[in-house]
């Protein structure tokens, strides 16, 4: 459905410092990064689309949106609550801490938060917990 998706930054450096740990920990490769552009890119698998693109606006200037928010996919909860804490850990804030989110579907786990740059986003697995056999 997508070919990309692209989230503006008003400093690129302090984005990357932000991605980087949060695509790698999500599995997700970064495709290129062209810091005299600026702007990177993380591609899904098996790829190469869709993108996730992190840089400046090429009209200049950023404004998060209101209302505008990108889900990322993650393989398990563990994985949902590993990207929440990496989140915080590079300097983004918390907009909903990982749990449950029943009134979407039983399964939806998800955690919210937002970037440096105040852009939304979710990370959310969508699978029963897994449990192991004893």
């Amino acid at each position: 459905m997508f070919s990309h998706v692209f989230l503006g930054t008003r400093d690129f450096e302090r984005a990357l410092a932000f991605y980087r740990p949060l695509m790698a920990g999500l599995g997700l490769a970064e495709r290129f990064c062209d810091p005299s552009r600026p702007w990177a890119g993380w591609q899904s698998s098996p790829g190469p689309r869709p993108l996730l693109l992190v840089g400046a606006p090429l009209a200049g200037g950023h404004e998060p949106g209101n209302g505008q928010m990108v889900a990322l996919l993650a393989a398990s909860r563990a994985q949902v609550d590993a990207a929440h804490a990496s989140a915080l850990a590079h300097g983004g804030r918390c907009d909903g801490p990982p749990g449950l989110r029943p009134e979407y579907h039983a399964n939806y786990y998800g955690a919210y938060f937002r970037d440096p740059d105040g852009n939304k986003l979710c990370v959310a697995c969508h699978d029963a917990e897994r449990t192991t056999a004893g």
